[in-house]
């Protein structure tokens, strides 16, 4: 048997947990809004000792829901380079402009740097994207730097469930924070996000935003230009029996990053992304680069022609001022997050990973290293 690139875990407890949950959401006809939605708001803002939370239907509703509570209606948001599509998208579907920014090569993520010759006069917000559930030790200068300017810092934490910095969680940094529960993700609802916040103010705005811009919710009253962003209880009961399993996920994840920085530690040319200082990640991903002019489609294609090692989907492959869908806002070359989406691979963890599947990926990624090194 091979090893594939990702494994959603649901053991037969957490089954049978959903199955009763289901059942009792179906008997009372609380569909939508209700109880379960609570619990799950709830035990996300306990576990990341956030003071509220609002689910929504994804990740990416989430964030624009905070950029529309910003207002960045007409004007710039700094986003990162090395980011998925949906970050940028929230932005414009905000009616923000985005603004491409270079990254750390160390984190995948702004840098105090890279965020300064990004900023413009009429900047509204900048996001700091947790690539791969990664905190950069820079985000308390990213912070002030925001402070300074008056700029609302917004964390796109959709890798980040669990990850902290000197203790404090993922999501607690900036103004407000969106997170994902992706089925690949390390806590997953099916489909769903969470708005993270410290401010009533913006807990308030998000409610309104989720449920068309309602008032409130039962009546026909609408004072936001709001959408369809509810969460669904069964989505939210899927997600609450999820999250009850996420530490001891998380240390699983860590066990497999540990084994493998171990492994990788002596090959010349395989440079894991180290940890970094004061960060303890969910390692939702295990980054790893190549070196300089590698063809990463032949290290993939032989890890698994040769070993059944897949591995798992870059972050990202190809950076978003590259993207063709947003070519209008493409900006200046970004030499950094052009060279690690250009040459970074991604080994795969799961949370129930076997001591034969590390095994597997170590001998396929090390033999297959090796052999192209050598040509």
């Amino acid at each position: 048997m091979g090893v594939p690139a990702a494994r959603i875990v649901f053991d037969e407890a957490d089954r049978a947990a959903v199955a009763a949950a289901a059942e009792e959401i179906l008997a009372t006809g609380a569909l939508t809004l209700g109880p379960w939605t609570e619990r799950f708001e709830q035990a996300f803002a306990a576990e990341h000792a956030a003071a509220h939370a609002v689910a929504v239907s994804s990740g990416t509703a989430a964030l624009e829901i905070l950029l529309r509570t910003v207002g960045v209606r007409g004007r710039d948001v700094v986003v990162p380079a090395v980011t998925f599509y949906a970050t940028a998208g929230a932005v414009l579907h905000a009616g923000g402009t985005p603004v491409f920014a270079d990254v750390d090569p160390a984190t995948f993520a702004l840098g105090p740097a890279t965020l300064e010759a990004a900023l413009t006069p009429d900047t509204a917000a900048v996001v700091l994207v947790h690539v791969g559930g990664l905190i950069t030790p820079d985000v308390d200068a990213l912070r002030t730097l925001c402070d300074t300017r008056g700029i609302p810092l917004i964390e796109d934490a959709a890798h980040a469930h669990g990850s902290s910095h000197d203790g404090r969680a993922a999501g607690t940094f900036g103004l407000g924070a969106a997170f994902s529960f992706y089925p690949t993700k390390v806590v997953t609802s099916g489909e769903g996000g969470m708005v993270l916040t410290a401010s009533a103010e913006v807990r308030d705005e998000a409610r309104i935003y989720r449920d068309q811009g309602k008032g409130s919710f039962g009546a026909n009253h609408h004072v936001r230009e709001g959408y369809a962003w509810r969460l669904s209880e069964l989505n939210a009961a899927v997600g609450t029996i999820h999250l009850r399993r996420l530490k001891e996920f998380v240390e699983a994840r860590r066990e497999v990053a540990r084994r493998y920085d171990d492994a990788l530690a002596g090959i010349e040319g395989l440079q894991p992304l180290p940890e970094p200082p004061g960060c303890r990640s969910n390692i939702y991903k295990y980054i790893a680069l190549l070196p300089p002019g590698s063809d990463r489609a032949r290290f993939k294609r032989e890890v698994y022609d040769g070993f059944g090692v897949r591995l798992a989907g870059e972050v990202y492959d190809l950076p978003l001022h590259r993207q063709p869908v947003l070519g209008p806002y493409q900006g200046p070359p970004l030499p950094a997050a052009e060279d690690v989406c250009a040459r970074h691979v991604c080994l795969p963890v799961h949370s129930d990973m076997t001591e034969d599947e590390i095994a597997r990926v170590i001998e396929a990624v090390t033999a297959v290293h090796r052999r192209l090194a050598a040509r």
